[in-house]
C-alpha cells in the first residue's frame, strides 16, 4: 500500500524536480541587480488596467509568473505577455474547463510562497477539483516536477525541501475534509519501515483511503518493524497493512518488516508500494501479500480481496 512515494506508488508519481525556465540570458540590460525591462505590479496593474490587489492576486494563484526581488514583487515582460495571451473567460466557462493548477501549484512551491500555494488550492476546490483529485491532480504532478528538477541539478535541495515543507502543511489543511460519512469500511494500518523517510507519501495515501470511507491508522514514516507488530497487537479486525517504501535502500528493511508481522502471527494482508517496489513479484520477493501501484489500485484491492488490481 505503499503510496507511490511521490512516484510510482499509492499516488501519482511525484516529488522530483523538473527544469526551471531557461536562465535569465546575462544579455539583458540590469540596473541595481534586476533587469531593466522588469515590471513592478503597480506597472502591471496600470498595463493591464486592472487594480493593484487584482495582480497581487494574479501573482499569488500562480497565473502570473513573479520573482521577488528585495521585497518587492517583480514581473518579466516575457512573463507579461504569456499571461496577456491567456484569454480571460467568465467564472462559470473557468469552471468548466481543466486549468493548469498543477503547474500555478509547482510555480508557488519552487519560490517559496505557502500563501500563494494554498490560495491555488482554494482556487482549484472552488472551481471544481474534489479534495481526492487535488492529491493525485494537482499536489503530486507538482511535487513530481520539483523533484525531477533537484534529481537533474536545476534547483539545490533545500529549495526541493522547502517546497516539501509547504506542501506538508497543505496536506495538513486537507486532512479536516478527508472525510466520508457513513459507517467506516473496515481498519487499514500504513507506514513506512526503518529508514524511509518519505512520511508526506504516506499521509496523502491515508487521507485517499479515508476518502473511500475506511479508517486509517497512520504509523508515518520510519517507523521499526517491531512497533508495527506492537501496534497491530493492540488493534482487532485489522482489514489490511499497507507499506510505502519510495528508497531503494529501505527494501531490506521492507521485508524484514513482513517477516517480522508474518511472524507475530498478523493474519491482515499486507500490500506494498511505492517507487522502490516495480511489480507483484517483487513484493513477493519482500514476503508481502500483494502489490498496489497507486492509492486507486490499493482501494481495488481491499474491496476484491485480491493480490493485484486488474
Amino acid at each position: 500500500m505503499a503510496l507511490n512515494h511521490i512516484g510510482p506508488g499509492f499516488i501519482p508519481r511525484w516529488c522530483i524536480f523538473q527544469p526551471l525556465r531557461e536562465a535569465i540570458p546575462n544579455t539583458r540590460p540590469y540596473r541595481f541587480g534586476v533587469p531593466v525591462d522588469d515590471l513592478t505590479l503597480q506597472q502591471v496593474a496600470d498595463e493591464l488596467g486592472v487594480h493593484y490587489m487584482t495582480a497581487y492576486r494574479y501573482v499569488r494563484l500562480g497565473q502570473l509568473e513573479a520573482v521577488k526581488v528585495g521585497g518587492v514583487w517583480r514581473v518579466s515582460r516575457q512573463a507579461l505577455d504569456a499571461f496577456r495571451a491567456v484569454p480571460v473567460e467568465p467564472a462559470s466557462s473557468r469552471r468548466q474547463r481543466q486549468a493548469p493548477w498543477s503547474e500555478r501549484l509547482e510555480a508557488r512551491l519552487l519560490v517559496g510562497d505557502a500563501t500563494g500555494a494554498w490560495g491555488v488550492i482554494e482556487s482549484a476546490m472552488a472551481g471544481g477539483v474534489a479534495v481526492g483529485d487535488v492529491y493525485t491532480d494537482v499536489l503530486s504532478p507538482a511535487l513530481r516536477q520539483i523533484g525531477e528538477r533537484w534529481a537533474a541539478g536545476d534547483i539545490d535541495i533545500a529549495v526541493e525541501h522547502r517546497a516539501s515543507g509547504i506542501a506538508t502543511r497543505i496536506v495538513g489543511r486537507l486532512g479536516s475534509r478527508a472525510v466520508r460519512r457513513g459507517r467506516p469500511r473496515g481498519t487499514i494500518v500504513v507506514g513506512s519501515p526503518s529508514g524511509e523517510r518519505h512520511a508526506l507519501v504516506v499521509a496523502m495515501l491515508a487521507d485517499l483511503l479515508r476518502l473511500e470511507g475506511w479508517d486509517v491508522c497512520d504509523l508515518g514514516a520510519d517507523t521499526p518493524s517491531e512497533s508495527f507488530v506492537h501496534v497491530l497487537s493492540t488493534m482487532d479486525d485489522v482489514t489490511a497493512v499497507g507499506l510505502s517504501v519510495t528508497d531503494p535502500s529501505c527494501l531490506d528493511a521492507c521485508a524484514a518488516t513482513c517477516a517480522a508481522l508474518h511472524r507475530a502471527g498478523v493474519s491482515a494482508p499486507i500490500y506494498v508500494g511505492g517507487q522502490a517496489i516495480v511489480s507483484e513479484t517483487h513484493a513477493d520477493e519482500l514476503g508481502a501479500d500483494g502489490y498496489a501501484a497507486d492509492a486507486a489500485t490499493l482501494v481495488r484491492l481491499l474491496e476484491g480481496g485480491r493480490r493485484t488490481a486488474v
